[in-house]
């Protein structure tokens, strides 16, 4: 389990595609640290660490993390956000995170708030996944609360501090995210979901 409280930016450094799958070697502050099969979210989604070599370390990512993801997008030189999972024993700063990204949203604007961004994005809303104001959402691995919500489209506001140390400084209009809806707003909605089919 994480929490969405990105510990450094990882830079992707070699990409080898083996059937359906890419194993992606990168290179972060904190690789000496990392032992093989230990779990770390990478843009919001739990890999499997499966080899460490000095100051680069490789994760697999399969074809259904493909489809449903934007790791199939990374190139040689992109910044990932990185998080280690969470200990039993340390605070809970962000909100319960699986690692389980439902879908991709693309950006449609990035406003400058003068001391602040706001960034909207848009995703498939037949999925029905929902988000709501003041709840939670997870952009990229980063646990944010959603300022604006509709269907199909939510905005959340970025302090200078993310900005800074999330890979939010390097997106553009039309970048693709990933999102992780709130669990417990899944829940509920499928909770809800068929008490209405009764």
């Amino acid at each position: 389990m994480f929490t969405g409280i990105i510990e450094a930016e990882g830079i992707v450094t070699g990409l080898r595609k083996e059937a359906g799958n890419i194993h992606m070697t990168l290179r972060c502050p904190f690789t000496n640290e990392l032992k093989i099969d230990q779990s770390l979210a990478h843009n919001g989604i739990c890999l499997t660490v499966i080899e460490i070599k000095d100051e680069e370390y490789t994760v697999t990512a399969i074809s259904e993390t493909l489809k449903r993801t934007n790791l199939g997008m990374l190139k040689t030189g992109d910044s990932v956000n990185l998080e280690r999972c969470l200990k039993a024993d340390a605070r809970f700063d962000g909100h319960i995170v699986q690692g389980h990204v439902d879908q991709t949203a693309i950006c449609k604007s990035i406003t400058d708030e003068g001391g602040s961004w706001l960034f909207a994005f848009q995703y498939d809303p037949s999925t029905e996944n929902i988000t709501v104001e003041k709840g939670s959402v997870c952009v990229n691995g980063v646990s944010l609360t959603v300022v604006g919500s509709g269907d199909g489209f939510f905005s959340v506001a970025i302090i200078p501090y993310t900005y800074t140390h999330t890979n939010f400084h390097s997106l553009r209009i039309d970048s693709v995210v990933n999102i992780e809806f709130d669990i417990l707003g899944k829940y509920a909605a499928k909770l809800l979901g068929r008490k209405n089919q009764h």
